[in-house]
């Protein structure tokens, strides 16, 4: 009888292990609550109109539909049995001789969760969508206020967190709102709009080199960013963000600091970290079930330096290699190797022709770091058509300077 694996999330490491262990003999069932492969790298251009939800996503069945040991069930897992063997849907369960948990994680509110209405934060299409149309629609309600302080608060984004994802989306706002769409306004001025970046921490993208730190900040004041560090966030209200330095009056505010992983992981009932992650053995296992891992943003592994591997894509996918690897030769628990990370480099754009990276003790910023990351993020988007029409969108982009997905269709 064939052994059963479950996957649970076709995320970056879902997927690169269904993928390493296709055409096996062994009945693999891949789970996932939506049924599209996200490239969550460029989420931020879906959220600033830069490109469409269908650019950087695609159906989980299509990539794989040529596997044949491969079935894909679009529900979500409320629960998993580690006794047992078995993971719990809403109306049915399924049984596993290994389980593969890659459920990616959540942006995380620090205990104040309310805030999430008033400060969505960008993890998933549906987040890209709704923050893409608060920003259009705060153009929109700016061009017909006639009350100046009004419409001051319409047109002041803030960004709170100064990690790669708030970098990303501050310069791309202040492109939106200083360069592209503001041509099509007429009641107000690229200088009346203003972006600010909130950082608690002393500098921004704090996982670089100090240097392409200050780089970055310079970039982004020169695109017209207010880059705030040290700044707190203690509130958030409807009419702005309250900071331990100050009152921002905003009416767009978006979320980009932290991450906490799945509640589902609480059901395994192991040691979790201060994010959730739950704390995996050197063969991403949990303590006591050798037959079950946790890949990606799921778990914290901790490397012999005493480093904690971040929460990144290419973590994601060696691990997803790795556990493929251990399960497909069926190796035992005390002869599994331990998983290694090779650290490819790290990347961060900023706005048109700016970017910052570190590859292999190399570090780049401006056109070149630029390049470098248009040609990675490229290269990992999954299939033809989608690294084709991304391409077309960039190109058209730096030469005309418009924005084409501008729709409003949430109402």
């Amino acid at each position: 009888m064939k052994k059963k694996i479950l996957i649970i999330g076709a995320g970056f490491g879902g997927l690169t292990a269904a993928k390493n262990l296709a055409d096996t003999e062994f009945e693999i069932t891949l789970i996932d609550k939506t049924n599209h492969h996200l490239f969550q790298p460029l989420l931020y251009q879906v959220a600033t109109a830069a490109l469409s939800p269908s650019d950087i996503a695609v159906p989980i069945r299509s990539l794989l539909s040529d596997n044949k040991n491969i079935k894909v069930i679009l529900d979500e897992v409320i629960s998993i049995d580690k006794n047992n063997h078995i993971v719990n849907f809403k109306d049915s369960q399924l049984e596993f001789d290994y389980l593969i948990v890659a459920v990616g994680a959540r942006h995380s509110y620090f205990g104040k969760n309310e805030w999430e209405q008033l400060a969505p934060g960008l993890k998933t299409l549906t987040d890209a969508l709704v923050i893409r149309e608060k920003i259009i629609e705060a153009l929109e309600l700016a061009e017909k206020e006639t009350n100046h302080e009004l419409m001051k608060k319409y047109l002041t984004f803030v960004i709170v967190g100064g990690g790669p994802t708030g970098v990303e989306l501050a310069g791309a706002i202040a492109e939106i709102a200083k360069e592209t769409m503001i041509k099509d306004y007429k009641n107000f001025r690229p200088e009346d709009t203003k972006v600010f970046l909130i950082e608690a921490m002393d500098r921004i993208l704090s996982s670089f080199d100090k240097k392409l730190s200050e780089q970055a900040k310079e970039d982004l004041m020169n695109m017209g960013v207010e880059v705030k560090l040290n700044a707190k966030v203690e509130n958030i209200s409807q009419d702005g963000v309250h900071t331990n330095q100050e009152f921002i009056p905003s009416k767009t505010i978006i979320w980009a600091a932290g991450n906490q992983a799945s509640p589902l992981l609480k059901s395994l009932n192991v040691e979790t970290d201060r994010a959730g992650r739950v704390i995996v053995k050197k063969d991403c296992s949990i303590p006591g079930n050798p037959e079950i891992f946790l890949i990606g943003d799921a778990a914290h592994f901790e490397e012999e330096n005493g480093n904690v591997l971040p929460g990144v894509a290419q973590v994601a996918i060696q691990q997803g290699k790795f556990v493929a690897e251990v399960i497909k030769n069926q190796i035992p628990p005390e002869r599994r190797p331990s998983f290694r990370y090779k650290d490819k480099g790290t990347m961060a754009t900023i706005g048109k022709a700016k970017a910052v990276a570190e590859i292999k003790g190399l570090k780049l910023s401006g056109v070149i770091a630029w390049l470098a990351w248009s040609i990675v993020h490229i290269f990992f988007l999954i299939g033809f058509r989608n690294r084709f029409r991304v391409m077309i969108e960039w190109i058209w982009y730096y030469i005309t300077k418009r924005h084409g997905t501008r729709l409003i269709v949430g109402k």
